[in-house]
């Protein structure tokens, strides 16, 4: 007795994230993390559009595996058209989440302020207050039908996204490690669950050709890669993490967190962050990102 074959099994859809809220809440900041997270990002998407992109996006033969796209009060068109764009993509299956970014006026009010940015409904020659005011009117309807609603209020850049990377976007591929370099001089991240202290290996803030750049950059590299501790410690941190990382993966935790830190912030930790993230990335970790905390 023969079976029949059942044919390909379909391919997974990308989850599509959408971020929206008000204007100086963090939404670039969330976009920003996304991508680091590995999503395909796209800004400022008229909401009418969103149907059709995705549609073109899935048809591609190297479709990305997860979509963020930005939606907001500066995108052209109709904002109240995005309930039944997003249902529209709901029937093409994909799992859709809409993030709103929420902040209370008063600090909205101070950030522009300290920004000196313009407001994106200051064209319509308002002032600053009744420009949120009115921006907020029109984003009330993608307020009331947001999955997760981030009141951004008392969060600085750091904090808020070291809330999207450990809460906002997992995709249910099991942990979602961040790789953090800091400065001992200002304290060690308190949400760190590993801590590695660089300041055992050669400091290229020594070197004054080096010193004003930072272990993002080839000339840094090349001069820590080219010492023989760093290639020890670089060795050892990955067999502890090969071996540990996989043993912590549970129903109940989501993501970890392995900090680096240096006596600046600015060299050897950004390094071994880069470093160890690119490691688990090839290894296979499906979300991986990296924060410098004196850098970002």
């Amino acid at each position: 007795m023969t079976t029949a074959d059942p044919g390909p099994t379909p391919q997974a859809l990308p989850p599509l994230v959408i971020v929206s809220g008000m204007s100086g809440s963090g939404k670039s900041v969330a976009l920003n993390t996304f991508e680091d997270l590995g999503y395909y990002c796209v800004d400022n998407l008229p909401a009418e559009l969103l149907p059709e992109f995705v549609r073109r996006i899935l048809a591609r033969d190297n479709a990305p595996e997860k979509i963020a796209v930005g939606i907001d009060a500066r995108s052209l068109g109709d904002l109240s058209e995005l309930p039944e764009a997003l249902s529209q993509v709901g029937a093409q299956g994909l799992d859709t989440r809409l993030l709103f970014f929420d902040t209370r006026d008063d600090v909205l009010l101070r950030r522009y302020a300290d920004t000196r940015r313009r407001h994106p409904l200051s064209h319509l020659g308002l002032v600053l207050a009744d420009a949120i005011s009115l921006e907020r009117q029109a984003l009330k309807p993608l307020r009331q039908i947001a999955d997760s609603q981030l009141d951004t209020s008392d969060l600085n850049v750091h904090q808020m996204r070291r809330l999207i990377l450990t809460e906002y976007a997992l995709s249910g591929a099991g942990l979602s490690l961040l790789f953090e370099s800091f400065a001992y001089r200002r304290g060690v991240p308190a949400e760190a669950d590993f801590v590695f202290d660089a300041r055992v290996l050669p400091n290229p803030h020594w070197d004054a050709r080096l010193r004003p750049l930072s272990g993002r950059d080839a000339d840094v590299r090349d001069y820590l890669e080219a010492q023989p501790q760093v290639a020890e410690y670089v060795g050892q941190i990955q067999g502890f993490l090969d071996t540990w990382l996989p043993r912590l993966k549970s129903e109940t935790r989501s993501y970890v967190t392995v900090a680096f830190g240096c006596t600046g912030g600015r060299h050897r930790s950004v390094y071994l962050a880069e470093r160890l993230a690119r490691h688990c990335r090839e290894a296979g970790w499906a979300e991986v990102a990296v924060h410098h905390r004196e850098l970002d």
